[in-house]
């Protein structure tokens, strides 16, 4: 029986490595991102800073470890055969409900996900316990679980989203009055102050509070404690004269040491505050082991007081957890991921939104507005003057292929991001609360991008939407991790080694199959045949670059067309989601090019404006192209789905034959515009009447089909719809042609 304990050993430890690899990928954004917007920092000084900010972290984190031993749970009331199921069952279950957000690209809560991990686990754990004693009920749960240390995690945790939006919010709109968007000059005079009260703020709360949570603390509690008023005075002093002589000799903004300092004090904050969240549980299960070992007592009748008890470090476990979550660092491309989610949201530019709106988004934007237009009334007219004038935005005169080359904000906002965020997940370092970095620099990031106002009328909607969705997935996050923690523990507990031998395949399967679905998607990402921005500002550039566009979205409708067919004739639902996924995808590509048309017609010359007639004008007939194949995917998915009648033989060889006769259209168009022999298209446009009078043909012998054969209502609306659309399809491609032709004529 010994040896299943050290094989659960050996497979936390080694769940522990993953955990670390998943948990980092999604985390490490957190304090990586306020440089990376601001683009202060080179990208590859920024990863340097931030890794060298992890392994300092490492060593000041081991005053955490104590959550995951008796944070949650009352040890004293488990044997080690029970903690063990506990322990396992929470690593599955972390692993998997990490990756998964990591897959879709979204911040989450580690410190969330562990919490409930183990609050799942072990109640779980504690009903078994309570339903083998007929002495017990669940009323006595209470003494299982440490209700009031959880409640004061969760009430912690959930308070740092509004606490750390609205400090946030204030402190940003309070320095964009001062600094204002124009904040060149104004550093000038107030950097050095600016620089002071930033690096003494995170100097003192990183380096002296954060040393409360360590066993190294001792030796300088002397000389802090009762001094802290000289250490603050001290560290401004030599900070302010630090940031003044440094824009004297170097004649550079103190922001970017602000920003190199404030991302290393966050990488700190992050790995002090979470590494307890990779490894804190293996790190207990260990102990737990060590203490069982030496009792000499069976697994099922020793108590887990010991997990009560301090445990020194293990510097040298904590140096290869920091070297794992550095190597995650620099090589998760997931990372990248969660990273685009955050920037895009707080960005103060428009571009492409990732998040659509929803109702309760819409609400949100109209309360708020209707509370601005208020606020209005009630302030003087001159104030509002004064404080728009504080907000108002240089103009960046940027050709439009480069707009999304910009920083997504400047340094002023970045530098409170930082610094706010460090000063605050320091705090909860220092007071042994694992408050969740991810939701303190999200929300943060979200109260400074609000209060400089990122979020117009333009793009409001879109962003609540997002920042909605993010903090839904929090939700889901808790409720999740509870309950997969404790389905898992249950059935750890009633299947033992053959279901913890089970559950370990699943969950590496299940990282597996994440990993291809992730890796696939990237490289449909990067896939040649998607639409592009058009870059050129002259009428010959813009006709020749549309010809591309025309060539990709000709060469995919002509696949999702037959494959459209072929999954309708062999009613296989899976290939027809298929196609109606490369749809919509064709659809938003093309969607995001009419997005960018403003951009677009501001950046041509006047010579060339007519371009921009031709542009959108070309752009229209591509979503009609694609609007015609999201119908007749969308109506040939409804049917088979509803598991309607199989269209007949007749009706396939029919579609089959324009099937065919389209495949030589889209061939002979898509080889026009990649070889550019645009006199071709005259060739082209004169198939038009023959195409239309075939499917014509077509429909005349269903309506005569329908008079004498047809018993199938619903077989006929699809046919007819099919046809119909696909005549939509022809009309559009051929007035494309046309188009594209006259303009290449005059051109």
């Amino acid at each position: 029986m010994e040896n299943i304990y050290l094989l659960m050993i050996v497979a936390l430890a080694v769940l522990a490595v993953a955990d670390l690899v998943v948990g980092v990928s999604n985390d490490a954004v957190n304090f990586l991102n306020s440089a990376i917007g601001s683009k202060a920092i080179s990208f590859k000084s920024i990863m340097i800073i931030a890794s060298i900010g992890i392994f300092v972290g490492a060593v000041f984190s081991s005053g955490m470890m104590e959550v995951a031993r008796k944070g949650i749970f009352v040890p004293g009331q488990f044997y080690f055969e029970e903690i063990m199921i506990v322990f396992m069952a929470v690593m599955i279950t972390d692993i998997l409900l990490l990756d998964f957000f990591n897959t879709l690209g979204l911040p989450t809560s580690t410190t969330v996900s562990i919490v409930f991990e183990l609050l799942g686990a072990a109640v779980v754990m504690a009903l078994i316990k309570i339903g083998a004693n007929d002495n017990e009920t669940w009323v006595d749960l209470g003494k299982y679980i440490n209700t009031a240390k959880a409640t004061e995690i969760i009430i912690g945790i959930l308070l740092s989203v509004v606490i750390a939006f609205t400090v946030g919010a204030v402190v940003q709109w309070l320095s964009r009055l001062v600094f204002t968007f124009h904040y060149e000059k104004r550093i000038k005079n107030f950097g050095a102050l600016f620089g002071g009260v930033a690096l003494t703020a995170i100097g003192y709360f990183i380096f002296m509070k954060g040393l409360k949570g360590t066993p190294y603390y001792g030796d300088f509690k002397e000389i802090v404690e009762g001094n802290e008023i000289y250490f603050i005075g001290g560290s401004f002093i030599f900070w302010t004269l630090f940031s003044y002589f440094f824009m004297k000799l170097f004649k550079k903004s103190i922001l970017i040491i602000v920003i190199a300092v404030g991302t290393f004090g966050l990488a700190l904050a992050f790995s002090g505050n979470d590494l307890v969240n990779f490894i804190g549980v293996p790190m207990a299960a260990f102990h737990s082991y060590e203490a069982w070992l030496a009792s000499g007592e069976p697994a099922s009748t020793f108590s887990m007081g010991v997990l009560s008890e301090k445990v020194p470090a293990e510097p040298f476990l904590l140096f290869i957890a920091g070297a794992v979550m550095v190597l995650t660092l620099w090589f998760s491309k997931k990372a990248r991921s969660v990273a685009e989610t955050e920037i895009g949201l707080s960005r103060q530019g428009e571009g492409h939104e990732k998040f659509q709106p929803n109702m309760l988004s819409r609400v949100v934007v109209k309360g708020t507005s209707r509370i601005a237009q208020g606020l209005d009334y009630i302030l003087p007219k001159s104030t509002t003057k004064k404080i728009d004038k504080r907000f108002e935005k240089p103009v960046v005169e940027l050709p439009k292929h480069r707009t999304y080359e910009l920083p997504a904000f400047d340094m002023i906002r970045a530098s409170i991001n930082l610094v706010t965020a460090g000063v605050l997940i320091s705090i909860a370092t220092s007071m042994k609360l694992p408050l969740s970095t991810t939701y303190v620099t999200f929300m943060v990031a979200m109260g400074t991008s609000l209060a400089d106002r990122a979020w117009g009328r333009e793009s409001a909607v879109y962003r609540v939407a997002g920042v909605l969705n993010v903090i839904g997935g929090w939700f889901f996050t808790a409720f999740s991790a509870f309950v997969a923690a404790g389905t898992l523990a249950y059935l750890i507990f009633l299947g033992k080694g053959v279901a913890i031998a089970i559950l370990l395949m699943l969950a590496v399967l299940l990282l597996v199959r994440n990993y291809l679905s992730y890796k696939k998607k990237s490289n449909a990402i990067m896939d040649e045949t998607g639409l592009k921005k058009t870059e050129s500002n002259t009428v010959q550039g813009i006709i020749q670059e549309s010809a591309d566009n025309i060539a990709k979205v000709v060469h995919r409708s002509n696949k999702i067309y037959s494959d459209m067919l072929r999954g309708l004739a062999k009613q296989d639902t899976s290939k027809l989601k298929k196609s109606k996924k490369g749809v919509k995808k064709l659809n938003d590509e093309i969607d995001e090019l009419r997005d960018n048309i403003f951009y677009f017609i501001k950046d041509l010359d006047e010579k060339s404006v007519r371009g921009s007639n031709f542009y959108i004008i070309i752009l229209g007939y591509l979503q009609d192209v694609a609007q015609s194949l999201e119908f007749i995917s969308k109506a040939s998915y409804k049917h088979v789905n509803n598991n309607h009648k199989a269209l007949r033989f007749n009706q396939i060889k029919d579609l089959q034959e324009i099937d065919q006769s389209l495949q030589d259209l889209f061939v002979d168009i898509e080889d026009i515009f990649k070889n550019r022999e645009i006199e071709k298209i005259e060739n082209v446009l004169d198939k038009k009447q023959e195409l239309f009078e075939f499917v014509t043909e077509k429909i005349e012998k269903q309506i005569a089909r329908t008079r004498t054969e047809e018993s199938s209502p619903k077989n006929t609306a699809l046919y007819f719809s099919l046809l119909l659309e696909t005549k939509d399809l022809i009309t559009a491609l051929m007035n494309l042609m046309e188009e594209y032709y006259i303009s290449y004529k005059k051109a």
